[in-house]
């Protein structure tokens, strides 16, 4: 038989256990409302074009981002970052609390797309104090590169790029994604999906969904989880110019333009692995 002092005991446990747990989670409900307010000042920050901020619509950072598991303490990593368009987001959504770096082609001094893609993120990272802290690292397809230190990042990110790597260089980046990452990193990956069963060569630009996840296998990764975030199904994939007959690159021209607008950007499969 319990005594009236042990019945108050009780209570008074159970009462202390319960403020426990509220506190706990206030302050975890605290902390996922500051990282997702840091990540939106970036999104909506003055430092980003118009042109930029019009692409929200199709290309979704803030969920795609938080698809992934992104948080403002973390290494991430931007393969091949292009003109910078998610560099613009994450690169302050980090700073001071994390860390950027962008693997980008390297500079060879010669005058060609890889070179001066390099030389054009070197003049914007340059020009704003909101990319003061990215670091740059060299990527080069088809080759064996360190995207960052071995085993320090938490995030790897490549947003459009696997269908200009072919087969091989897909295979070879997700094998440096992987040893870039800690245990228990996410490899983040947006492409434009072929439609299962479509022919890859009249699709040009779209991949395989897949096939991406069996590369990314073969590398040693696990699928955690896919999404429909970036999805268009109004995207049938079968265009004059491929892919980029679709906005933004519209490379038809004025030809049929309203008709492709009216489609948007492309559809695309949007992965979430772990190693």
């Amino acid at each position: 038989m319990h005594t009236k002092a042990q019945t108050l005991k009780k209570v008074f446990t159970a009462s202390i256990v319960s403020a426990t747990l509220l506190c706990s989670g206030f302050v975890n409900a605290h902390q996922d409302a500051h990282q997702q307010s840091q990540l939106e000042k970036a999104i909506t920050g003055e430092h980003r074009s118009a042109k930029n901020k019009v692409r929200d619509a199709y290309r979704h950072p803030l969920q795609t981002l938080a698809f992934f598991g992104f948080d403002p303490s973390m290494t991430v990593v931007e393969i091949t970052p292009g003109g910078g368009w998610y560099t613009e987001i994450l690169a302050p959504a980090v700073k001071g609390k994390g860390k950027l770096y962008g693997a980008h082609y390297p500079d060879t001094g010669e005058d060609n797309y890889y070179s001066n893609s390099r030389k054009k993120l070197v003049e914007k990272l340059a020009s704003d104090v909101v990319f003061s802290e990215v670091e740059l690292t060299n990527f080069i397809p088809r080759q064996a590169s360190e995207l960052a230190p071995v085993g320090t990042a938490d995030l790897v990110l490549t947003f459009r790029n696997l269908h200009n790597w072919r087969d091989e260089g897909v295979e070879q980046v997700f094998k440096d994604a992987y040893k870039a990452l800690k245990k228990g990193g996410v490899l983040g990956v947006v492409e434009h999906r072929l439609p299962e069963g479509a022919d890859a060569e009249k699709a040009k630009g779209y991949v395989s969904q897949s096939k991406t996840i069996a590369q990314a296998k073969a590398a040693g990764f696990t699928l955690e989880a896919s999404s429909e975030i970036n999805a268009n199904a109004k995207d049938m994939a079968i265009y004059p110019k491929g892919v980029w007959t679709l906005p933004p690159v519209l490379r038809l021209g004025e030809q049929d333009k309203a008709k492709y607008i009216a489609i948007g950007e492309s559809d695309r499969m949007t992965l979430k692995f772990v190693k």
